[in-house]
């Protein structure tokens, strides 16, 4: 399978992975300041933007999908490198599989998947983009309207971003749009996601949380050094659920640091 994907800057090459119903654009706020010092690689994930659609046979979303990431690493990464990656949401939890493999050589995850407190808890996540997509689809005929607006925007995003005025109305749009048929929210809902035991604990891992995380609330974070205890853990008062748009200027500060080796001073 190809993935579509984009490729800017130089330097050590820094794969970005977006989560559920987002694409490429998801990293716009960022790839600029990042390109300067990194070689950065945005892909669409499979069944997302332009890349190929999921299997219509039964499949295990999780491992499916990491064995096309490694397969894409491979054919991205300069001859002798191992990328580094980094991923949001479900993306997130992709960049951590791929690090507990050994196939990366960094993983930075802002929010990941992963780290449920319980059925529960991963049936709460689910309802969420379960609630979002009925909402969408009743909106659809009307949703670039939607998007214009400030106050349409705070409304359809304020779950995945603690300031979702921020968010570009063109990218609002594909969202609200692509959520409306994404097939990988119920093949997601339908497994429970699970790392590779034991993970490569010589491959350093970054989380980094928002507070004001409503998909997956901050309560998680601790749970992640059950798994990876090499991993260097933070919360932010300021971000959501997505990130990138709240504090570009930040976010862009973590992927940089976690993906920083130890001759780099960025």
């Amino acid at each position: 399978m190809t993935l579509a994907h984009t490729i800017r800057g130089e330097g050590p090459t820094l794969v970005l992975i977006h989560g559920i119903v987002h694409r490429q654009h998801a990293w716009d706020s960022v790839v600029e300041t990042l390109a300067r010092h990194r070689r950065v690689v945005t892909v669409d994930l499979p069944g997302h933007g332009d890349s190929p659609e999921l299997p219509t046979e039964e499949f295990d979303l999780g491992p499916w999908i990491v064995a096309e990431l490694e397969r894409f690493l491979e054919h991205v990464a300069v001859e002798g490198e191992k990328p580094h990656v980094a991923g949001n949401s479900l993306g997130g939890y992709f960049a951590l599989e791929l690090a507990a493999r050994g196939s990366v050589a960094s993983a930075t995850a802002l929010s990941p998947a992963g780290f449920f407190r319980g059925h529960w808890d991963q049936t709460r996540a689910l309802l969420v983009f379960r609630l979002l997509r009925a909402l969408s689809r009743a909106i659809s005929p009307i949703a670039p309207a939607v998007m214009r607006s400030v106050v349409g925007r705070t409304i359809a995003n304020g779950v995945f971003y603690a300031k979702p005025w921020r968010v570009p109305v063109a990218t609002a749009t594909i969202d609200a749009l692509s959520i409306t048929t994404n097939r990988a929210i119920d093949a997601a809902g339908n497994a429970v996601p699970r790392f590779s035991i034991p993970v490569d604990e010589s491959v350093p891992v970054t989380v980094a949380w928002g507070r004001r995380d409503w998909v997956l609330p901050v309560y998680q974070a601790p749970l992640v050094r059950r798994t990876f205890p090499q991993a260097d853990v933070t919360t932010y008062s300021g971000l959501g659920h997505v990130p990138m748009s709240d504090d570009p200027e930040l976010v862009a500060s973590i992927l940089l640091r976690g993906s920083r080796t130890v001759s780099q001073s960025a």
